[in-house]
């Protein structure tokens, strides 16, 4: 499991690096948007969630979640779109909410991945330094799937 844990965090870690020496304000802008989906699932899932998500990694997660955390994502992106002027330099807006939404799932994807990693170690939170809150790991766990993500996707653009 220890291996496990470093096969994440380092490509996160480097991911991280790369994404702030390309821009600070890009990273920042896919840290806020992986916040945004994890808040605004949480708060759905609290208040509308009745459908299961995988009742076996993590039974808290539901599909209103998810649904919640589409909706924040899209309204998250149409404002900063809005406020920073992206939205009318860049052709296509729309596009670029839609393409919000493969970061929610991947968001989603990291979340699960670190609850079936806690819970095959048969641990309920990976550390007791933010109690209440499943340990420091749930913090980043939406992040070590989709940052490592947005750098490969970077890099492959400047491949292409």
């Amino acid at each position: 499991m220890a291996v496990v844990g470093w096969m994440v965090l380092i490509p996160t870690g480097l991911a991280m690096m790369d994404l702030r020496a390309t821009s600070p304000w890009l990273l920042l802008g896919i840290m806020a948007l992986v916040w945004v989906a994890d808040v605004a699932a949480y708060f759905a899932g609290r208040r509308f969630g009745k459908n299961k998500l995988a009742p076996s990694i993590s039974p808290g997660k539901t599909w209103e979640g998810v649904l919640g955390a589409v909706l924040g994502v899209s309204l998250f992106v149409a404002l900063a779109g809005c406020f920073s002027g992206l939205v009318h330099g860049y052709p296509n807006f729309l596009m670029l909410i839609f393409v919000s939404w493969l970061w929610v799932a991947l968001s989603v994807i990291g979340d699960l991945f670190e609850s079936a990693v806690k819970r095959q170690a048969g641990v309920k939170d990976s550390g007791a330094l933010l109690p209440g809150h499943g340990g420091m790991l749930d913090r980043i766990d939406a992040l070590t799937s989709t940052l490592p993500m947005a750098a490969l996707a970077l890099l492959l653009k400047g491949i292409a």
